[in-house]
């Protein structure tokens, strides 16, 4: 006898569907019973008790995985040892840009600097490990959020107005969802003094083996140390350093 199904049923038959919607990306209660086997009445029972629980979200008939699996995921990337993951992707930013450099990730409705190497500038920006960062008006948040089904978006940011930083801050989620389209096209996000004045930051993405964002890596620095004419330059560098990190992950 199989020990573990007849002690887990429910587990196994939630796993089931849960696998089953992250394939698809969505699904209706049609496509879900029809798929992954379960009667109708137990179909319709975990549909139910799972969307309570959060770890299903129900949209125009359409069932998607909760924003919970989110939110566990990055707790789970902070306990994996991503800081060690990202020391020589960092250490190579660091040293082709000589500016700060960041490791950061989602943690609730924020990002979260995970590791940082300091600048080898004499003039630095004031950043630290542990710091949490907006997700709108900031490059890592950014590169956070271009990659999340957009209903993931809105959960995060449940107001079309956003709070400004700087003058420069976008304000708009209409605005901000135009911006995280440009993100997703080049690869990478730009922080035009929009967090804190007189800063300016580039993120880019680091992918797991499911070519899904875990985290981001990012340089930051005065207005001056990265002049308009260097920008492409330097962004190329982040998608290196980012890709670096990317590499190694999907060979764990």
């Amino acid at each position: 006898m199989d020990m573990i199904a007849t002690k887990t049923p429910a587990i196994d038959k939630a796993a089931r569907i849960f696998h089953f919607i992250a394939g698809k990306g969505s699904a209706t209660y049609s496509e879900i019973h029809q798929n992954v086997g379960l009667p109708q009445s137990t179909t319709s029972a975990l549909l139910a008790s799972l969307t309570t629980h959060a770890f299903l979200r129900q949209k125009n008939g359409r069932y998607y995985l909760g924003l919970i699996f989110y939110e566990l995921g990055n707790k789970a990337i902070q306990d994996f040892d991503f800081r060690e993951l990202a020391e020589e992707s960092l250490v190579f930013l660091r040293d082709q840009t000589r500016l700060a450099c960041h490791l950061g990730v989602l943690d609730g409705s924020t990002g979260i600097y995970l590791a940082k190497k300091e600048s080898q500038n004499a003039i630095i920006v004031r950043s630290w490990t542990g710091k949490r960062l907006s997700l709108h008006s900031s490059s890592l948040g950014k590169v956070l959020l271009a990659w999340l089904p957009e209903d993931h978006i809105d959960a995060l940011l449940p107001t079309e107005h956003l709070p400004a930083f700087t003058a420069r801050t976008i304000t708009t989620r209409k605005a901000l969802k135009a911006e995280l389209e440009v993100v997703r096209l080049q690869g990478w996000a730009f922080d035009n003094q929009e967090d804190v004045d007189d800063v300016t930051c580039i993120a880019a993405p680091v992918f797991n083996s499911d070519q899904a964002v875990v985290a981001a890596i990012s340089i930051s620095g005065v207005r001056f140390q990265m002049p308009e004419e260097k920008i492409p330059e330097y962004a190329n560098a982040v998608m290196k350093a980012a890709g670096m990190m990317s590499e190694k992950l999907c060979g764990i």
